[in-house]
Protein backbone atom coordinates (compact mmCIF):
# COMPACT_ATOMS: atom_id res chain seq x y z
CA UNK A 1 0.00 0.00 0.00
CA UNK A 2 1.73 3.20 -1.16
CA UNK A 3 1.69 6.25 1.11
CA UNK A 4 0.60 9.40 -0.77
CA UNK A 5 1.78 12.71 0.63
CA UNK A 6 -0.96 15.34 0.89
CA UNK A 7 0.20 18.83 -0.09
CA UNK A 8 -2.51 21.30 0.94
CA UNK A 9 -2.55 24.64 -0.86
CA UNK A 10 -5.74 26.09 0.67
CA UNK A 11 -3.76 29.03 2.09
CA UNK A 12 -2.02 29.82 -1.20
CA UNK A 13 -3.93 28.66 -4.28
CA UNK A 14 -7.20 28.46 -2.34
CA UNK A 15 -6.92 32.04 -1.12
CA UNK A 16 -6.67 33.16 -4.74
CA UNK A 17 -10.40 32.43 -5.06
CA UNK A 18 -12.33 35.53 -6.05
CA UNK A 19 -13.67 37.34 -2.98
CA UNK A 20 -11.53 35.44 -0.43
CA UNK A 21 -9.45 37.63 1.86
CA UNK A 22 -8.02 35.90 4.94
CA UNK A 23 -6.26 37.92 7.61
CA UNK A 24 -3.14 36.92 9.54
CA UNK A 25 -4.91 35.20 12.45
CA UNK A 26 -7.33 33.34 10.17
CA UNK A 27 -4.46 31.86 8.16
CA UNK A 28 -2.72 30.68 11.31
CA UNK A 29 -5.95 29.15 12.62
CA UNK A 30 -6.50 27.23 9.36
CA UNK A 31 -2.87 26.05 9.38
CA UNK A 32 -3.26 24.69 12.92
CA UNK A 33 -6.37 22.77 11.86
CA UNK A 34 -4.57 21.42 8.77
CA UNK A 35 -1.86 20.14 11.12
CA UNK A 36 -4.58 18.50 13.23
CA UNK A 37 -5.99 16.92 10.05
CA UNK A 38 -2.58 15.38 9.39
CA UNK A 39 -1.64 17.17 6.18
CA UNK A 40 1.96 16.33 5.21
CA UNK A 41 2.83 19.67 3.60
CA UNK A 42 1.10 23.02 4.07
CA UNK A 43 1.71 25.62 1.37
CA UNK A 44 1.29 28.66 3.59
CA UNK A 45 1.50 31.36 0.93
CA UNK A 46 3.73 33.32 -1.43
CA UNK A 47 6.18 35.17 0.87
CA UNK A 48 7.54 37.55 -1.78
CA UNK A 49 4.10 38.69 -2.92
CA UNK A 50 3.49 41.04 0.05
CA UNK A 51 4.62 41.87 3.57
CA UNK A 52 1.34 40.44 4.85
CA UNK A 53 1.92 37.10 3.13
CA UNK A 54 5.52 37.03 4.39
CA UNK A 55 4.37 37.61 7.99
CA UNK A 56 1.68 34.91 7.87
CA UNK A 57 4.00 32.33 6.25
CA UNK A 58 6.65 33.08 8.88
CA UNK A 59 4.14 32.78 11.73
CA UNK A 60 2.80 29.47 10.39
CA UNK A 61 6.35 28.13 9.92
CA UNK A 62 7.12 28.96 13.56
CA UNK A 63 3.80 27.60 14.89
CA UNK A 64 3.21 24.36 12.99
CA UNK A 65 5.58 21.52 13.81
CA UNK A 66 3.58 18.41 12.85
CA UNK A 67 3.42 19.30 9.15
CA UNK A 68 6.09 20.55 6.78
CA UNK A 69 5.51 24.19 5.79
CA UNK A 70 6.40 25.53 2.36
CA UNK A 71 6.08 28.76 0.40
CA UNK A 72 5.82 29.55 -3.28
CA UNK A 73 8.61 31.38 -5.13
CA UNK A 74 9.20 32.37 -8.71
CA UNK A 75 12.45 31.26 -10.31
CA UNK A 76 14.29 34.37 -9.19
CA UNK A 77 16.84 34.73 -6.39
CA UNK A 78 14.96 37.55 -4.64
CA UNK A 79 11.85 35.38 -4.21
CA UNK A 80 13.91 32.44 -2.95
CA UNK A 81 15.79 34.59 -0.44
CA UNK A 82 12.50 36.00 0.86
CA UNK A 83 11.03 32.51 1.16
CA UNK A 84 14.06 31.36 3.16
CA UNK A 85 13.68 34.23 5.62
CA UNK A 86 10.03 33.31 6.10
CA UNK A 87 10.56 29.55 6.39
CA UNK A 88 13.98 29.03 7.95
CA UNK A 89 12.54 28.59 11.46
CA UNK A 90 10.17 25.79 10.45
CA UNK A 91 10.64 22.19 11.56
CA UNK A 92 11.32 21.11 7.97
CA UNK A 93 12.02 24.08 5.64
CA UNK A 94 11.02 23.53 2.04
CA UNK A 95 10.40 25.73 -0.98
CA UNK A 96 8.14 25.44 -4.00
CA UNK A 97 9.56 27.16 -7.08
CA UNK A 98 8.21 27.07 -10.60
CA UNK A 99 8.55 28.16 -14.21
CA UNK A 100 6.24 27.66 -17.21
CA UNK A 101 7.15 24.98 -19.73
CA UNK A 102 4.36 24.89 -22.33
CA UNK A 103 5.04 26.42 -25.78
CA UNK A 104 2.29 29.04 -25.36
CA UNK A 105 3.61 30.16 -21.97
CA UNK A 106 7.26 30.20 -23.03
CA UNK A 107 6.52 32.20 -26.17
CA UNK A 108 3.93 34.71 -24.98
CA UNK A 109 4.41 35.00 -21.21
CA UNK A 110 8.08 34.34 -20.58
CA UNK A 111 9.35 35.33 -24.02
CA UNK A 112 12.11 32.74 -23.62
CA UNK A 113 13.46 29.92 -25.72
CA UNK A 114 13.19 26.36 -24.35
CA UNK A 115 16.95 26.33 -23.62
CA UNK A 116 16.68 29.62 -21.73
CA UNK A 117 13.83 28.17 -19.64
CA UNK A 118 15.96 25.12 -18.74
CA UNK A 119 18.90 27.35 -17.83
CA UNK A 120 16.68 29.56 -15.68
CA UNK A 121 15.04 26.59 -13.93
CA UNK A 122 18.36 24.90 -13.18
CA UNK A 123 19.91 28.08 -11.79
CA UNK A 124 16.94 28.74 -9.48
CA UNK A 125 16.85 25.15 -8.19
CA UNK A 126 20.60 25.19 -7.48
CA UNK A 127 20.22 28.48 -5.63
CA UNK A 128 17.28 27.12 -3.59
CA UNK A 129 18.99 23.79 -2.85
CA UNK A 130 21.90 25.65 -1.25
CA UNK A 131 19.46 26.87 1.43
CA UNK A 132 16.57 24.41 1.62
CA UNK A 133 16.80 20.67 2.42
CA UNK A 134 13.66 20.12 0.30
CA UNK A 135 13.13 21.81 -3.07
CA UNK A 136 9.93 21.28 -5.04
CA UNK A 137 9.99 22.37 -8.65
CA UNK A 138 6.86 22.79 -10.77
CA UNK A 139 6.55 22.76 -14.54
CA UNK A 140 3.74 25.29 -14.86
CA UNK A 141 1.19 24.21 -17.52
CA UNK A 142 2.82 20.76 -17.68
CA UNK A 143 -0.30 19.21 -19.21
CA UNK A 144 0.19 21.33 -22.36
CA UNK A 145 3.97 20.84 -22.47
CA UNK A 146 5.65 18.73 -25.16
CA UNK A 147 6.67 15.49 -23.44
CA UNK A 148 10.28 15.24 -24.72
CA UNK A 149 10.97 18.77 -23.48
CA UNK A 150 9.24 18.01 -20.18
CA UNK A 151 11.48 14.98 -19.64
CA UNK A 152 14.58 17.01 -20.54
CA UNK A 153 13.91 19.84 -18.08
CA UNK A 154 12.92 17.42 -15.29
CA UNK A 155 16.23 15.56 -15.65
CA UNK A 156 18.08 18.86 -15.43
CA UNK A 157 16.32 20.20 -12.31
CA UNK A 158 16.67 16.88 -10.46
CA UNK A 159 20.42 16.98 -11.15
CA UNK A 160 20.34 20.56 -9.81
CA UNK A 161 18.83 19.41 -6.50
CA UNK A 162 15.04 19.20 -6.86
CA UNK A 163 13.54 16.52 -4.59
CA UNK A 164 9.89 16.86 -5.68
CA UNK A 165 8.72 17.32 -9.27
CA UNK A 166 5.21 18.69 -9.68
CA UNK A 167 3.36 18.31 -12.98
CA UNK A 168 0.34 20.63 -12.76
CA UNK A 169 -2.68 20.86 -14.98
CA UNK A 170 -2.62 24.62 -14.49
CA UNK A 171 -5.62 25.46 -16.66
CA UNK A 172 -7.73 22.35 -16.02
CA UNK A 173 -7.35 21.17 -19.61
CA UNK A 174 -6.28 17.54 -19.43
CA UNK A 175 -8.21 14.28 -19.01
CA UNK A 176 -7.55 11.29 -16.72
CA UNK A 177 -6.24 9.22 -19.62
CA UNK A 178 -3.88 11.98 -20.80
CA UNK A 179 -2.51 12.74 -17.35
CA UNK A 180 -1.87 9.05 -16.85
CA UNK A 181 0.11 8.96 -20.09
CA UNK A 182 2.13 12.02 -19.01
CA UNK A 183 3.14 10.46 -15.68
CA UNK A 184 3.99 7.15 -17.36
CA UNK A 185 6.13 8.94 -19.96
CA UNK A 186 8.06 10.86 -17.30
CA UNK A 187 8.59 7.72 -15.21
CA UNK A 188 9.97 5.81 -18.21
CA UNK A 189 12.00 8.58 -19.86
CA UNK A 190 13.60 10.49 -16.97
CA UNK A 191 16.59 8.37 -15.95
CA UNK A 192 17.08 10.05 -12.54
CA UNK A 193 13.38 10.13 -11.60
CA UNK A 194 14.08 7.75 -8.69
CA UNK A 195 15.77 10.68 -6.92
CA UNK A 196 12.52 12.69 -6.71
CA UNK A 197 8.86 12.31 -5.79
CA UNK A 198 6.34 13.01 -8.53
CA UNK A 199 3.47 15.32 -7.57
CA UNK A 200 0.17 16.23 -9.21
CA UNK A 201 -1.74 19.53 -9.02
CA UNK A 202 -5.00 19.86 -10.92
CA UNK A 203 -7.52 22.62 -11.55
CA UNK A 204 -11.22 21.98 -12.06
CA UNK A 205 -12.10 24.04 -15.14
CA UNK A 206 -13.62 21.02 -16.86
CA UNK A 207 -14.76 19.37 -13.63
CA UNK A 208 -12.07 16.68 -13.74
CA UNK A 209 -9.57 17.82 -11.08
CA UNK A 210 -10.25 14.96 -8.65
CA UNK A 211 -10.42 12.35 -11.42
CA UNK A 212 -7.14 13.64 -12.87
CA UNK A 213 -5.49 13.58 -9.43
CA UNK A 214 -6.52 9.97 -8.86
CA UNK A 215 -5.35 9.02 -12.35
CA UNK A 216 -1.96 10.62 -11.63
CA UNK A 217 -1.68 8.65 -8.37
CA UNK A 218 -2.55 5.48 -10.27
CA UNK A 219 0.29 6.22 -12.68
CA UNK A 220 3.11 7.03 -10.27
CA UNK A 221 2.41 10.28 -8.40
CA UNK A 222 3.53 10.04 -4.77
CA UNK A 223 2.16 13.45 -3.78
CA UNK A 224 -1.19 15.10 -4.45
CA UNK A 225 -1.83 18.84 -4.22
CA UNK A 226 -5.33 19.93 -3.27
CA UNK A 227 -7.48 22.32 -1.24
CA UNK A 228 -10.29 21.99 1.27
CA UNK A 229 -13.71 22.17 -0.38
CA UNK A 230 -11.92 22.39 -3.74
CA UNK A 231 -11.55 26.18 -3.49
CA UNK A 232 -9.07 27.99 -5.71
CA UNK A 233 -8.58 30.24 -8.68
CA UNK A 234 -11.30 30.18 -11.37
CA UNK A 235 -13.25 26.90 -10.98
CA UNK A 236 -11.05 25.77 -8.10
CA UNK A 237 -8.62 22.97 -7.33
CA UNK A 238 -8.87 19.25 -6.70
CA UNK A 239 -10.82 18.67 -3.49
CA UNK A 240 -8.74 17.25 -0.62
CA UNK A 241 -11.65 15.54 1.07
CA UNK A 242 -12.82 13.79 -2.09
CA UNK A 243 -9.34 12.47 -2.93
CA UNK A 244 -8.67 11.30 0.63
CA UNK A 245 -11.97 9.46 0.99
CA UNK A 246 -11.74 7.96 -2.51
CA UNK A 247 -8.34 6.48 -1.64
CA UNK A 248 -9.71 5.20 1.66
CA UNK A 249 -12.88 3.61 0.27
CA UNK A 250 -11.23 2.25 -2.90
CA UNK A 251 -7.93 1.00 -1.47
CA UNK A 252 -8.61 -2.19 -3.37
CA UNK A 253 -8.35 -0.28 -6.63
CA UNK A 254 -5.72 2.40 -6.01
CA UNK A 255 -3.51 0.47 -3.56
CA UNK A 256 -2.63 3.79 -1.96
CA UNK A 257 -3.61 5.75 1.12
CA UNK A 258 -2.95 9.05 2.88
CA UNK A 259 -1.91 9.59 6.48
CA UNK A 260 -4.81 11.97 7.16
CA UNK A 261 -6.95 11.83 10.30
CA UNK A 262 -10.13 11.46 8.29
CA UNK A 263 -12.57 12.27 11.11
CA UNK A 264 -11.14 15.82 11.11
CA UNK A 265 -12.31 16.41 7.53
CA UNK A 266 -15.76 17.82 8.30
CA UNK A 267 -14.42 20.20 10.96
CA UNK A 268 -11.62 21.43 8.69
CA UNK A 269 -14.06 21.92 5.82
CA UNK A 270 -16.40 23.92 8.07
CA UNK A 271 -13.57 26.14 9.32
CA UNK A 272 -12.38 26.94 5.81
CA UNK A 273 -15.95 27.60 4.65
CA UNK A 274 -16.63 29.92 7.58
CA UNK A 275 -13.42 31.95 7.28
CA UNK A 276 -13.44 32.26 3.50
CA UNK A 277 -17.18 32.88 3.24
CA UNK A 278 -17.39 30.24 0.50
CA UNK A 279 -20.45 28.16 1.30
CA UNK A 280 -20.22 24.40 0.74
CA UNK A 281 -23.02 23.30 -1.63
CA UNK A 282 -25.52 20.90 -0.07
CA UNK A 283 -24.78 18.27 -2.70
CA UNK A 284 -20.98 18.52 -2.35
CA UNK A 285 -19.40 15.08 -2.10
CA UNK A 286 -18.15 14.03 1.37
CA UNK A 287 -18.79 17.32 3.22
CA UNK A 288 -22.08 18.65 1.81
CA UNK A 289 -25.15 18.82 4.06
CA UNK A 290 -26.90 16.20 1.88
CA UNK A 291 -23.90 13.86 1.55
CA UNK A 292 -25.52 11.38 3.96
CA UNK A 293 -29.18 12.25 3.41
CA UNK A 294 -31.50 9.67 1.82
CA UNK A 295 -34.72 11.04 0.33
CA UNK A 296 -35.86 8.12 -1.82
CA UNK A 297 -38.12 5.63 -0.03
CA UNK A 298 -36.29 2.74 -1.66
CA UNK A 299 -32.95 4.11 -0.46
CA UNK A 300 -34.29 4.75 3.05
CA UNK A 301 -35.63 1.20 3.29
CA UNK A 302 -32.32 -0.22 2.12
CA UNK A 303 -30.25 1.84 4.57
CA UNK A 304 -32.47 0.81 7.49
CA UNK A 305 -31.93 -2.85 6.60
CA UNK A 306 -28.21 -2.51 5.88
CA UNK A 307 -26.36 0.79 5.57
CA UNK A 308 -24.02 -0.59 2.94
CA UNK A 309 -26.90 -0.89 0.45
CA UNK A 310 -26.72 2.85 -0.33
CA UNK A 311 -24.08 4.32 2.01
CA UNK A 312 -20.49 3.65 0.96
CA UNK A 313 -19.11 6.31 3.34
CA UNK A 314 -20.14 6.41 6.98
CA UNK A 315 -20.70 9.91 8.43
CA UNK A 316 -18.39 9.05 11.33
CA UNK A 317 -15.49 8.41 8.93
CA UNK A 318 -15.24 12.11 8.08
CA UNK A 319 -16.29 13.44 11.49
CA UNK A 320 -19.97 14.18 10.85
CA UNK A 321 -21.73 14.18 14.23
CA UNK A 322 -25.40 13.52 14.98
CA UNK A 323 -25.71 17.26 15.74
CA UNK A 324 -27.48 16.44 19.01
CA UNK A 325 -27.61 18.75 22.02
CA UNK A 326 -24.24 18.61 23.76
CA UNK A 327 -24.53 21.31 26.42
CA UNK A 328 -27.23 23.39 28.05
CA UNK A 329 -27.50 26.63 30.00
CA UNK A 330 -26.82 24.79 33.28
CA UNK A 331 -23.56 23.29 32.05
CA UNK A 332 -20.50 24.28 34.04
CA UNK A 333 -17.24 25.84 32.85
CA UNK A 334 -15.23 22.63 33.36
CA UNK A 335 -17.54 20.52 31.17
CA UNK A 336 -17.65 23.35 28.64
CA UNK A 337 -13.84 23.46 28.43
CA UNK A 338 -13.68 19.68 27.95
CA UNK A 339 -16.14 19.85 25.06
CA UNK A 340 -14.23 22.66 23.37
CA UNK A 341 -10.97 20.74 23.75
CA UNK A 342 -12.68 17.79 22.06
CA UNK A 343 -13.62 20.13 19.20
CA UNK A 344 -9.99 21.17 18.78
CA UNK A 345 -9.83 24.37 20.87
CA UNK A 346 -6.25 25.36 21.70
CA UNK A 347 -6.74 29.02 22.61
CA UNK A 348 -5.97 31.06 25.72
CA UNK A 349 -7.93 31.21 28.97
CA UNK A 350 -9.09 34.67 27.94
CA UNK A 351 -10.52 33.30 24.69
CA UNK A 352 -12.13 30.44 26.60
CA UNK A 353 -13.86 32.92 28.90
CA UNK A 354 -15.07 34.95 25.89
CA UNK A 355 -16.57 31.82 24.30
CA UNK A 356 -18.12 30.73 27.61
CA UNK A 357 -19.85 34.09 28.06
CA UNK A 358 -21.14 33.94 24.45
CA UNK A 359 -22.32 30.37 25.06
CA UNK A 360 -24.28 31.36 28.18
CA UNK A 361 -25.92 34.25 26.29
CA UNK A 362 -26.85 31.89 23.44
CA UNK A 363 -28.17 29.24 25.84
CA UNK A 364 -30.66 31.78 27.23
CA UNK A 365 -32.09 32.24 23.71
CA UNK A 366 -31.63 28.78 22.18
CA UNK A 367 -32.70 25.57 23.89
CA UNK A 368 -30.59 23.06 21.94
CA UNK A 369 -26.88 23.94 21.66
CA UNK A 370 -25.20 21.86 18.98
CA UNK A 371 -21.57 21.16 18.16
CA UNK A 372 -21.96 23.39 15.11
CA UNK A 373 -23.03 26.25 17.39
CA UNK A 374 -20.03 25.73 19.66
CA UNK A 375 -17.68 25.49 16.71
CA UNK A 376 -19.03 28.77 15.34
CA UNK A 377 -18.56 30.55 18.69
CA UNK A 378 -15.09 29.06 19.02
CA UNK A 379 -14.03 30.22 15.56
CA UNK A 380 -15.33 33.74 16.16
CA UNK A 381 -13.28 34.03 19.36
CA UNK A 382 -10.13 32.51 17.86
CA UNK A 383 -9.95 34.61 14.70
CA UNK A 384 -11.92 37.73 15.51
CA UNK A 385 -10.51 41.17 14.78
CA UNK A 386 -7.78 41.84 17.34
CA UNK A 387 -8.83 45.45 17.88
CA UNK A 388 -12.56 46.23 17.58
CA UNK A 389 -12.15 49.73 16.15
CA UNK A 390 -15.92 50.09 15.83
CA UNK A 391 -18.02 48.18 18.34
CA UNK A 392 -21.78 47.62 18.24
CA UNK A 393 -23.56 48.44 21.51
CA UNK A 394 -27.27 48.53 20.67
CA UNK A 395 -29.40 47.93 17.59
CA UNK A 396 -33.10 48.63 17.14
CA UNK A 397 -35.03 48.15 13.91
CA UNK A 398 -38.61 49.29 13.28
CA UNK A 399 -40.28 47.46 10.42
CA UNK A 400 -43.81 47.06 9.17
CA UNK A 401 -45.39 46.29 5.82
CA UNK A 402 -46.90 49.78 5.76
CA UNK A 403 -43.98 51.60 7.46
CA UNK A 404 -40.60 52.77 6.26
CA UNK A 405 -37.92 50.53 7.83
CA UNK A 406 -35.82 52.49 10.31
CA UNK A 407 -32.68 51.46 12.20
CA UNK A 408 -31.25 53.10 15.31
CA UNK A 409 -27.73 52.12 16.31
CA UNK A 410 -25.44 52.97 19.20
CA UNK A 411 -21.74 52.31 18.63
CA UNK A 412 -18.29 53.04 19.98
CA UNK A 413 -15.88 54.57 17.48
CA UNK A 414 -12.06 54.03 17.41
CA UNK A 415 -11.63 56.96 19.84
CA UNK A 416 -13.86 55.25 22.41
CA UNK A 417 -16.68 57.75 21.91
CA UNK A 418 -20.30 56.55 21.90
CA UNK A 419 -22.26 57.59 18.82
CA UNK A 420 -25.93 57.10 18.07
CA UNK A 421 -27.44 57.41 14.61
CA UNK A 422 -30.63 56.47 12.78
CA UNK A 423 -31.50 56.05 9.10
CA UNK A 424 -34.14 54.53 6.86
CA UNK A 425 -33.94 52.12 3.94
CA UNK A 426 -36.09 50.16 1.52
CA UNK A 427 -35.61 47.13 3.83
CA UNK A 428 -34.34 46.41 7.32
CA UNK A 429 -30.81 45.44 6.24
CA UNK A 430 -30.46 48.53 4.05
CA UNK A 431 -31.65 50.71 6.94
CA UNK A 432 -28.97 49.15 9.19
CA UNK A 433 -26.24 49.68 6.63
CA UNK A 434 -27.31 53.26 5.90
CA UNK A 435 -27.14 53.94 9.65
CA UNK A 436 -23.70 52.36 9.99
CA UNK A 437 -22.43 54.44 7.09
CA UNK A 438 -23.55 57.54 8.97
CA UNK A 439 -21.74 56.44 12.12
CA UNK A 440 -18.52 55.71 10.24
CA UNK A 441 -18.98 58.93 8.25
CA UNK A 442 -17.39 57.62 5.06
CA UNK A 443 -18.72 56.16 1.80
CA UNK A 444 -18.96 52.36 1.94
CA UNK A 445 -20.04 50.25 -1.03
CA UNK A 446 -21.62 46.87 -0.33
CA UNK A 447 -20.59 44.50 -3.13
CA UNK A 448 -21.79 41.16 -1.75
CA UNK A 449 -24.21 39.95 0.94
CA UNK A 450 -24.89 36.31 1.85
CA UNK A 451 -26.71 34.63 4.72
CA UNK A 452 -26.94 31.05 5.97
CA UNK A 453 -27.87 29.20 9.15
CA UNK A 454 -25.30 27.42 11.31
CA UNK A 455 -27.67 24.54 12.09
CA UNK A 456 -31.29 23.61 11.54
CA UNK A 457 -34.35 24.88 13.41
CA UNK A 458 -36.11 28.20 13.72
CA UNK A 459 -33.73 29.27 16.52
CA UNK A 460 -30.58 28.50 14.51
CA UNK A 461 -27.63 30.88 14.62
CA UNK A 462 -27.41 33.08 11.53
CA UNK A 463 -24.12 33.68 9.71
CA UNK A 464 -23.84 36.66 7.37
CA UNK A 465 -20.97 37.26 4.94
CA UNK A 466 -20.44 40.61 3.25
CA UNK A 467 -17.89 42.22 0.97
CA UNK A 468 -17.51 45.99 1.16
CA UNK A 469 -15.33 48.60 -0.52
CA UNK A 470 -14.09 51.08 2.07
CA UNK A 471 -11.03 53.35 2.07
CA UNK A 472 -10.23 52.13 -1.48
CA UNK A 473 -9.89 48.54 -0.25
CA UNK A 474 -12.30 45.66 -0.83
CA UNK A 475 -12.62 43.54 2.31
CA UNK A 476 -14.86 40.72 3.45
CA UNK A 477 -16.56 40.51 6.83
CA UNK A 478 -18.71 38.03 8.71
CA UNK A 479 -21.06 38.12 11.65
CA UNK A 480 -22.83 35.46 13.72
CA UNK A 481 -25.85 36.03 15.94
CA UNK A 482 -29.16 34.49 16.96
CA UNK A 483 -30.85 37.29 15.03
CA UNK A 484 -30.38 37.79 11.28
CA UNK A 485 -30.34 41.59 11.52
CA UNK A 486 -27.78 41.61 14.32
CA UNK A 487 -25.60 39.21 12.32
CA UNK A 488 -25.92 41.54 9.31
CA UNK A 489 -24.75 44.52 11.37
CA UNK A 490 -21.84 42.57 12.86
CA UNK A 491 -20.67 41.38 9.42
CA UNK A 492 -20.63 44.95 8.07
CA UNK A 493 -18.72 46.27 11.12
CA UNK A 494 -16.32 43.33 10.92
CA UNK A 495 -15.49 44.22 7.30
CA UNK A 496 -14.83 47.86 8.23
CA UNK A 497 -12.64 46.84 11.17
CA UNK A 498 -10.65 44.46 8.99
CA UNK A 499 -10.09 47.27 6.50
CA UNK A 500 -8.75 49.51 9.25
CA UNK A 501 -6.42 46.70 10.37
CA UNK A 502 -5.12 46.34 6.81
CA UNK A 503 -4.58 50.08 6.43
CA UNK A 504 -2.74 50.27 9.77
CA UNK A 505 -0.53 47.33 8.83
CA UNK A 506 0.32 48.88 5.45
CA UNK A 507 1.22 52.17 7.13
CA UNK A 508 3.45 50.36 9.66
CA UNK A 509 5.29 48.56 6.86
CA UNK A 510 5.71 51.82 4.94
CA UNK A 511 7.19 53.49 8.03
CA UNK A 512 9.63 50.60 8.47
CA UNK A 513 10.72 50.88 4.83
CA UNK A 514 11.10 54.67 5.09
CA UNK A 515 13.13 54.39 8.31
CA UNK A 516 15.45 51.86 6.68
Amino acid sequence: MRKINVFDTTLRDGEQSAGVNLNFQEKVEIAKQLERLGVDIIEAGFPASSQGDFASVQAIARTVKGSSVTGLARSIERDIDTAWEALKDSAEPRIHTFIATSPIHMQYKLRMTPEQVIEHAVASVKFAAAKFPHVQWSAEDASRTELPFLAKIIRAVIDAGATVINLPDTVGYTTPYEIGEMFQYVTKNVQNIDKAILSTHNHDDLGMAVANSLAAIQNGAGQVECTLNGIGERAGNASLEEIAVALQIRQDHYQAKTGLTLNEIKRTSALVSKLTGMVVPNNKAVVGANAFAHESGIHQDGVLKNKETYEIITPELVGVSSNRMVLGKHSGRHMFKEKLTELGFTGTDEQLQTIFVAFKELADKKKDITEDDLFSLMTEASVGVAVPHYELETLQVNYGTTNIPTATITMKNPNGETIQEAATGSGSVEAIYNTLERVIDAPIILTDYRIQSVSGGRDALAEVYVTVKYEELETSGRGTANDVLEASAKAYINAVNRTIDRKNYQEQQLNVINNV
